[in-house]
């Protein structure tokens, strides 16, 4: 993978701030079109880097979930000192960004989840989730293959920095943050806007409705289905649509929520 590409990146300057989270065996650059936008709009975008993302298929073998939700809860936390934070993730990156809504309800004023993995689309999967602690996948397929990534433009696609491989291993890891994420829907308290493509090779569509369903204690949530491109929805052809919704919902967030700092010393 081309690290110029897949590196982590900050964007823009102001008062409010945007942590943006990429997708399983993803990087930065399947957000970055999506971060250009919101710095525009005068956020600050913070755009991380995973543990064992965006170099090789062997920087996975040694990392896991917890890796992912602690780096994600640090880059949250680093953002302690703008006025307003919110949280944009993409496919898994929607999974840790719930997951920090729940944990940290005064540090997360608004969400943005795009293509959230929370069931992935298929039989095979299901099966596979299924008898995940046998362990069978591992012994049987150590390592699986990865020949594209799933957008329809292909322009995009050509120049898209793929992960050749990675660890069927870390598919447990996965499906373990899908229920996680699952059980913190009803604690997350604040706006969320749910975004899916109908065209999605990779999760179910249908779950965006079931998560949006979920988030019982949220003030606001907002629906929307893009007929335009693949899962990697901020690099497709959805993605201008995509990046006018998150930009106009966070931008209402910031002229109607009241802004609040945390305690000094609190963590």
């Amino acid at each position: 993978m081309d690290p110029e590409k897949t590196a982590p990146f900050e964007l823009g300057r102001g008062e409010d701030a945007c942590l943006l989270l990429h997708g399983f065996t993803g990087s930065p650059w399947e957000v970055r079109p999506l971060g250009e936008a919101l710095a525009a709009r005068g956020l600050y975008v913070r755009a991380i880097q995973l543990p064992g993302h965006g170099t090789t298929p062997e920087a996975l073998l040694n990392v896991g979930h917890r890796d992912w939700e602690r780096a994600a809860a640090e880059a949250l936390l680093s953002l302690r000192d703008y006025r307003r934070v919110f949280v944009a993730g993409l496919s898994m990156g929607a999974l840790l960004s719930l997951m920090l809504a729940a944990d940290y309800p005064e540090r997360v004023h608004g969400l943005a989840l795009i293509a959230p993995a929370l069931r992935f689309k298929g039989p095979k999967m299901w099966l596979l989730k299924r008898l995940r602690h046998t362990g069978l996948l591992e012994r049987v397929k150590p390592w699986v293959q990865k020949t594209g990534m799933d957008l329809s433009d292909l322009a995009v696609l050509a120049e898209a920095p793929i992960l050749p491989a990675f660890p069927s291993a870390r598919l447990r890891d996965l499906w373990t943050l899908q229920d996680v994420a699952r059980e913190a829907l009803p604690r997350v308290r604040c706006p969320a806007l749910v975004a899916v493509a109908e065209q999605d090779h990779v999760v179910d569509p249908e779950c965006g409705r079931f998560l949006a369903r979920g988030l019982t204690a949220s003030p606001q949530v907002r629906h929307i289905s893009l007929k335009d491109g693949f899962h990697i929805v901020p690099r497709d052809r959805g993605g201008p649509l995509l990046a006018s919704e998150v930009g106009t919902f966070f931008d209402r967030l910031r002229l109607s929520v009241s802004p609040t700092r945390p305690a000094a010393g609190t963590r």
